[in-house]
């Protein structure tokens, strides 16, 4: 009986379980901003500026009919509140100025290109605060049609242009809040300026040694700034998915440009280079031959 009994237990007990070995995983390498580390190469390799352009512009091709409507309207807007009928810049009389320093075909040219550096340095300004705020509301507003436009698009959908405002204005809180943390990651660059125009315009920095260290100081506070917007600029665009944080926004935009955050700085940088040689082809010539056309020519050209 005694035996039987353990024979019995024996049986109930549950037998161990054979030792599965499971299949080797690798530590992911760490990373931590602002710290030196071996470089880590990124497993998705990104395709060349030229490349990024092309695709987008051939995105926009495709759907250009949209995107002129869009444009018109906001010129239209643009026109009522910010800029009025009147315009600006005085570009003749400007032109004429500077052709009576700059003598001959080249001086023509010189003086084309820095009345088209003047326009693109007053691009920004407005008449008053009150233009100034419904200009910032209208940058807004557009960039959010835009963006939401630009998703659908390369989704296949087919939208009008009503929809793009009706329907794309609801990430506004998520991207006013990711647009302040953009802000606060300039200030070191507003610092560095702030304090270069103040040493440049007392004269503290007399010699040349000290006007390099305080250039370079600006320089380092600047290349501060756009390290940390590289990223965040990124959190504008995922801001705007549904049921989207600002802070899951960010978090995902790091990710993003984890590992390759110079590079993606390098080609961030590039649309506004490439965007600025283009403006400079087509306005030069216009203001040196056309020159009363010009300034209306460089309204459209920033509409676009």
């Amino acid at each position: 009986m005694g035996s039987a009994k353990t024979t019995v237990q024996a049986r109930k007990r549950p037998q161990a379980k054979s030792a599965v070995p499971r299949p080797r995983r690798l530590k992911p390498p760490t990373y931590k901003t602002f710290r030196y580390s071996k470089r880590i190469k990124h497993p998705v390799k990104l395709p060349n500026v030229f490349k990024i352009t092309k695709q987008a512009i051939g995105l926009l091709w495709q759907n250009k009919r949209f995107f002129i409507i869009l444009v018109l309207i906001y010129g239209v807007l643009n026109i009522l509140f910010v800029r009025g009928l009147t315009g600006g810049t005085d570009v003749t009389s400007l032109k004429d100025t500077l052709n009576q320093i700059f003598t001959g075909h080249v001086g023509h040219f010189v003086s084309g290109l820095t009345v088209f550096a003047l326009l693109v340095s007053s691009s920004g300004n407005t008449s008053s605060a009150t233009a100034g705020a419904y200009q910032t509301m209208l940058i807004l507003i557009v960039s959010l049609a835009v963006v939401w436009s630009l998703r659908q698009f390369m989704a296949g959908s087919r939208i009008r242009v009503r929809d793009s405002f009706y329907q794309g204005m609801y990430p506004l809180v998520p991207v006013l809040l990711v647009l302040a943390v953009i802000g606060l990651q300039l200030v070191p660059a507003l610092i560095g300026s702030t304090l270069y125009s103040i040493v440049a315009s007392n004269g503290i920095a007399v010699y040349a040694v000290e006007k390099v260290a305080w250039a370079l100081l600006y320089g380092s506070l600047a290349l501060l700034s756009l390290y940390m917007v590289t990223s965040s600029v990124f959190a504008l665009y995922i801001a705007a998915l549904p049921d989207m944080t600002p802070m899951k926004a960010l978090r995902s935009a790091r990710e993003l440009v984890r590992y390759r955050r110079w590079t993606v700085m390098r080609k961030v940088l590039f649309l506004p280079l490439f965007l600025l040689v283009v403006a400079a082809i087509i306005m030069v010539p216009i203001i040196i031959f056309l020159t009363p056309a010009a300034e209306w020519v460089f309204f459209l050209l920033t509409m676009i």
